[in-house]
């Protein structure tokens, strides 16, 4: 009887030192898994504020905080409350070097804010051609289009941005494009602008490039029936010489 109580107290206190090794094991499980998070959000903190410091460099057109906040880094790609990466505000203050610097860091140019503007479709429309340059070289998306319906060449034609709006045919952005208002990169040049030399040149240069004169806009007017209305006398001469009825 004495052997079997023996026995039976050995198996408890075997079942006990068990028992203790499993929790100790689940507690260092768990406080692991929590270190692990508490890690992760500290990661997570210093992140943000990396990025907030970012975005508000780019903005100011600090090269070399943004450099510094890149090589610690910093998510390059961050967006503020209205979805604009340091690459578009950059882009916005034409702050070129800034804007080599993210786009060398790996700033997505194509990345859209809540106005559906990118660092490139932002270039093209504010005839930033250096930037524009950097952009197309890093994959532009040609075919991408502003909260308008067009593409980057057509406000460039509209606001007279002659070497900014080449550079977008050269890359080969459509000319043709119609946006959701019903019109070309050639009609906006004849329609929202006072027919000067930088919108004379561009219209030349749409030509060229293969713009169809003869297009007309949703109601049916042409560019030189626009030209004539406007009385952009220059304008029309240029587009009768190229064809236009």
């Amino acid at each position: 009887m004495a052997a079997v109580a023996v026995s039976a107290l050995a198996g408890a206190s075997g079942a006990a030192a068990q028992q203790a090794v499993h929790a100790t094991t689940g507690e260092t499980h768990q406080q692991a898994a929590a270190a692990v998070t508490e890690t992760a959000h500290r990661k997570a903190v210093h992140a943000k504020a990396l990025g907030e410091q970012l975005l508000k460099f780019s903005r100011t057109g600090d090269e070399f905080a943004v450099r510094k906040l890149l090589a610690q880094g910093a998510p390059v790609n961050v967006q503020d409350a209205d979805g604009n990466t340091p690459l578009l505000l950059a882009t916005a203050e034409n702050h070129i070097e800034v804007a080599r610097s993210l786009i060398l860091g790996g700033a997505n140019v194509n990345t859209k804010n809540r106005m559906q503007d990118s660092a490139y479709l932002l270039a093209g429309a504010r005839g930033r051609l250096e930037i524009l340059r950097m952009t197309l070289s890093r994959g532009a998306d040609l075919k991408s289009t502003n909260r308008y319906g067009g593409t980057a060449l057509i406000p460039a034609c509209e606001r007279g941005h002659v070497e900014t709006a080449k550079a977008l045919m050269d890359a080969g952005v459509d000319v043709n494009h119609v946006n959701n208002l019903g019109w070309t990169c050639l009609i906006e040049a004849i329609v929202l602008a006072n027919g000067g030399e930088p919108h004379q040149q561009i219209v030349r240069d749409v030509i060229k490039a293969g713009a169809d004169v003869n297009l007309a806009d949703k109601d049916g007017v042409t560019p030189l029936a626009h030209a004539r209305q406007r009385g952009q006398r220059e304008m029309v001469e240029i587009l009768t010489a190229a064809g236009a009825r």
